[in-house]
């Protein structure tokens, strides 16, 4: 019996060293967390789009860079969604569009009428999300126009993508009146819908190539349907966020021209009593070991430094603020 339990000790002494030397380092300039746990929850979106994947290997970096960081990315309903959870106190990072934090810290758009979210701050601009359309070919859709009497996904209620929706629509002199049917579906849903011809087009709003659309081209003949400069235009008057972009051809199966369309932003959000270290330390190992969120999905590459800070909607929180102080970054 003897024997047994100092064979059992000696197991568990070597479980313990080993678990001290697989520590990881932690970054320079950063507060030492005492050998205490910090939870880090990101708030992503569904797992079809381009949030999850990056908000993956934001976790990695910051498991793998800071001490005591034990980071994991949340699907969620995306930004709406997002922006409420981080203002509660309920996640510590978020993906948010930059529209959708407008108008949350101003309580405007889809947010009017409900008390301002001031108690959220800005980490980091990350790069442009562009609203798509999506259309079956059989469905003989080739503009917003075309959309009229047609079943159309808009995005899930009250999300970043069902705003953009009713904002392109409305350039277009449009409402949801004039569709054959509002589907209020998330990009897992629009996609599943788009592949058996449930529904005739969808809109999503995300960075390129979004893996809903990739899938749903694979298997389905499917049109891009272009936004006209002329509206982008008249969108950029009503609502500063947007910006004229390009879809590259050959970014979707079947996609043989570019395609213009509009887009906003996105952004890194963080609760305004988030640690200063703790906030300084994310955002310099994000922008330090970003390599990994560039092998995990192109949108990493750009995801870059100097322009961290352009389209930032509210004040950024005084950790990430120090930071880009350090690297000249304004």
């Amino acid at each position: 019996m003897l024997k047994k339990v100092l064979s059992m000790m000696c197991v568990t002494a070597l479980v313990a060293s080993l678990s001290v030397g697989c520590s990881p380092s932690q970054e320079s300039g950063g507060s030492n967390t005492g050998g205490k746990t910090t939870y880090i929850s990101i708030a992503t979106g569904g797992p079809a789009g381009t949030y999850y994947p990056l908000g993956g290997a934001m976790a990695k970096i910051f498991n793998e860079n800071i001490e005591g960081v034990t980071a994991n990315a949340q699907a969620t309903g995306a930004s709406t969604e997002n922006i409420g959870l981080v203002s509660k106190g309920e996640t510590e990072i978020a993906f948010v569009q930059n529209d959708i934090t407008h108008y949350a810290y101003t309580a405007t758009e889809s947010f009017e009428g409900q008390a301002k979210m001031e108690n959220i701050r800005g980490m980091a601009m990350l790069y442009p999300e562009l609203v798509q359309i999506i259309a079956t070919e059989s469905s003989g859709i080739k503009s917003v126009e075309d959309l009229k009497g047609k079943k159309v996904a808009i995005g899930a209620p009250g999300s970043g993508v069902e705003a953009n929706t009713r904002q392109v629509l409305a350039a277009h002199g449009m409402t949801y009146a004039d569709l054959g049917k509002a589907d209020f579906l998330s990009f897992n849903e629009a996609a599943d819908q788009l592949k058996n011809k449930q529904i005739d087009a969808a809109f999503l709003t995300a960075g390129l190539p979004t893996s809903a659309v990739t899938e749903v081209a694979q298997t389905s003949s499917i049109v891009i349907v272009p936004i006209g400069k002329d509206k982008i235009a008249q969108l950029a008057k009503d609502y500063p966020f947007y910006t004229e972009v390009v879809i590259p051809a050959g970014t979707y199966s079947g996609q043989d021209s570019d395609i213009t369309t509009a887009a906003v932003m996105a952004m890194l959000v963080v609760p305004e009593k988030l640690d200063e270290d703790l906030v300084y330390n994310l955002t310099k190992s994000l922008f330090e070991k970003r390599q990994v969120i560039i092998d995990t999905h192109t949108r990493g590459n750009d995801i870059q430094l100097d322009t961290a800070l352009k389209g930032m909607p509210i004040e950024v929180h005084k950790g990430a603020q120090r930071y880009y102080n350090e690297k000249g970054v304004k």
